[in-house]
């Protein structure tokens, strides 16, 4: 990739994906990352010395051909209106927020239309991620072919409608956070019965990818797929479990598209 990047933000998604092209080898030769927190940039800065960082100062990720926008929607809305005048003619914006669409977008920064919006998902940093992007009309064909090859470093990169985007942050950006917790429990109880860290995390692995595997490829019903095995530990749980998920998705779906 040949294209300047700049990231105005430099938190969590920042350095995911930061981490993910270094990792690739695929780390433009000029990124730059403002953010207004030194310790956000001195955590990307531990990691990576191919990066520049400036504080308070947005105009050079802004000068960038590739602007990565990796804000909260409530600052974002601030922010766009400030960056509009060193946005250059060619630059593509990408938005890594839900919620604010391309349409909004464009409005915020006063008609400029090369945008594209991606939602990030975690497993970007080992270069496994399911980051779905969707483009705004005026992104040509060899561009969005130009932008996905070099995304794909990160993972798969399938493009999307973007009424599809809000669902996708409940489902892949925010998904993990779903069964990490579980996970690391599972690991934690079944090292405390003796078997070593090696056999623990190759048949926590084996078992989590086969047990996802098996709602898609086995052809059964998920009644049958939850019927292959009989003993379930966690089964008085299920209730409680079930309406978490559902008292906590649907509403903040809801907000997201609202």
């Amino acid at each position: 990739m040949k294209k300047t990047v700049g990231f105005i933000g430099g938190g969590r998604i920042t350095r995911i994906l930061i981490a993910g092209f270094v990792r690739a080898g695929r780390l433009p030769s000029k990124t730059v990352v403002s953010d207004v927190s030194e310790d956000a940039l001195l955590k990307i800065g531990s990691e990576t010395s191919e990066v520049v960082f400036t504080t308070s100062d947005s105009q050079k990720p802004a000068s960038c051909d590739l602007v990565f926008l990796s804000l909260h929607t409530p600052i974002l809305k601030t922010v766009l209106p400030e960056i509009r005048s060193w946005l250059r003619p060619e630059a593509i914006v990408i938005s890594l927020a839900p919620k604010l669409t391309i349409s909004q977008i464009g409005q915020f920064l006063d008609g400029f239309d090369r945008i594209v919006r991606m939602i990030p998902n975690a497993p970007s940093i080992i270069n496994e991620g399911f980051n779905p992007v969707a483009f705004s009309q005026t992104i040509t064909s060899s561009e969005r072919e130009e932008l996905l090859d070099w995304m794909r470093a990160l993972g798969q990169c399938p493009e999307t409608p973007e009424a599809d985007l809000e669902a996708y942050a409940i489902l892949t950006a925010m998904g993990p956070t779903y069964l990490w917790f579980q996970l690391y429990e599972l690991q934690n109880i079944v090292s405390s019965f003796g078997l070593d860290a090696k056999s623990v995390a190759e048949g926590l692995e084996s078992m989590t990818l086969g047990a996802v595997r098996t709602i898609y490829k086995s052809g059964l019903t998920p009644e049958q797929v939850m019927d292959l095995i009989p003993t379930k530990p966690l089964e008085d749980y299920e209730t409680i479990i079930r309406q978490a998920y559902r008292s906590s998705l649907a509403p903040l779906y809801k907000k997201l598209k609202g």
